[in-house]
């Protein structure tokens, strides 16, 4: 039987933690899959930067990205890769470089997702340039920014259209709030979102490919406790609307990994922030949640490499718009959007492969993350994060988190 070797390469930033153990448990599964009369297996490497010849033939056979959203020459060295030699990547990098939240706020709402209301402002100020003034003279209309906030409703949140992180973000209740906002925005265009109250649950809901982990989330705690480790909080409706949401955001953009924030508010579950399509990795803000993480990059992965899957470099829009269209509800338009989604990550097929060969993926997975290879990892992103005096501290935090998770798990 001839043997066949897929590259996946890990296109990394100041990423610590999470490199570590994917190529660490990756090593312990020793994956040889006969697949097609063949023996697959698999070999991960770290992807360098360094310059290219356009031409330059590319060993991988699936990239792990994270840095086509900011670093320019892996922007341009990934887009070249699927462009000459059918790289697959997650996620597609010119959807990535193109859809910044405004543009998923408007394609979303097309589909008759409950988004807040939601509203585009001017900047306050403005970079000089050559034919501003002559441009804002002649087109730019005064407006009445506490009409709009009344129009809008309090309370509202002004927040960059693109970005994340909560970077420039605030929460606003009424009108002198927003006009001392908007005041201190200086040059950078920004939303103004009807704020969603009351709500009873703020959940990330975490894609990876066909891959679902619903996080109770609190955004005003620290970094460390914002991802809650909260088991069966939500019912199995709630689940599916989420995950039915998040696979068909992921699937219209050409994400395979993706995070969609969404309140729920009388009963309807209304997204919020659903263009984070390079989420948090790290151990240090994941912790009881971060083996999840690595066995689901692990599966989609393996997956995608040992099936040539193609890269969708096209986004087809049109079926998403043609149900849009329909006199239906949106819970009937949803469910026809998800068999969309299901189509496009082809998740009967993951299933079945993940059945057939990687059912000791758990048990191997439940071992490895009680081992000195991650506690180390852990400590490595700890160091890098924190001031000396507290290394001991949060490493035996975030540890002690994923033996809960072991201890869960096993259960």
């Amino acid at each position: 039987m001839a043997t066949r070797t897929r590259h996946i390469g890990l296109s990394l930033g100041a990423d610590i933690c999470w490199p570590i153990c994917y190529e660490a448990l990756f090593r312990k599964l020793d994956l040889n899959l006969d697949i097609g009369g063949e023996t697959v297996n698999f070999e991960v490497e770290r992807v360098a930067i360094e310059p290219f010849d356009l031409m330059q033939p590319v060993k991988y056979d699936v990239v792990i990205d994270r840095l086509t959203h900011w670093y320019h020459t892996s922007r341009e060295w990934i887009k070249k890769a699927i462009l000459t030699d059918d790289l697959y990547v997650f996620n597609n990098p010119w959807s990535l470089q193109a859809m910044e939240k405004h543009t998923s706020y408007c394609a979303m709402m097309r589909l008759g997702f409950p988004v807040p209301d939601t509203w585009l402002i001017p900047p306050k100020s403005y970079v000089e340039s050559p034919d501003l003034l002559s441009t804002l003279r002649k087109y730019a209309r005064l407006f009445d920014l506490g009409e709009i906030g009344e129009k809008i409703g309090y309370p509202l949140f002004m927040k960059p259209y693109d970005g994340g992180a909560w970077v420039g973000v605030t929460a606003i209740r009424d009108g002198e709030a927003l006009k001392n906002a908007y005041d201190e925005s200086g040059t950078r265009l920004m939303h103004l979102q009807h704020g969603v109250k009351p709500f009873d649950a703020f959940v990330r809901c975490v894609g990876l490919g066909p891959q679902f982990r619903y996080v109770n989330y609190d955004p005003d705690a620290p970094l460390h406790d914002r991802y809650r480790m909260d088991r069966d909080f939500l019912s199995e409706a709630d689940k599916k609307t989420l995950a039915q949401m998040t696979i068909v955001i992921n699937a219209f953009f050409g994400w395979d990994f993706n995070s969609c924030e969404a309140l729920r508010s009388n009963g309807v579950w209304r997204p919020i922030d659903f263009a984070n399509a390079c989420p948090d990795s790290q151990v240090t803000s994941l912790h009881y949640h971060f083996p999840w993480l690595i066995k689901s990059n692990i599966r989609w992965s393996a997956f995608c490499a040992a099936t040539d899957r193609s890269m969708h470099a096209n986004l087809n829009w049109g079926n998403y718009f043609e149900i849009a269209g329909r006199d239906l509800p949106f819970e009937d338009k949803l469910e026809q959007y998800a068999k969309l989604a299901h189509d496009y990550f082809q998740v009967d097929d993951f299933e079945a492969f993940c059945e057939k060969h990687l059912p000791h993926l758990d048990e191997v997975a439940h071992e490895f993350f009680g081992s000195d290879t991650v506690r180390d990892a852990i400590r490595q992103k700890v160091e890098a994060l924190y001031p000396e005096h507290e290394w001991d501290e949060f490493t035996e935090l975030f540890w002690q988190r994923i033996q809960t998770w072991r201890s869960e798990s096993a259960a």
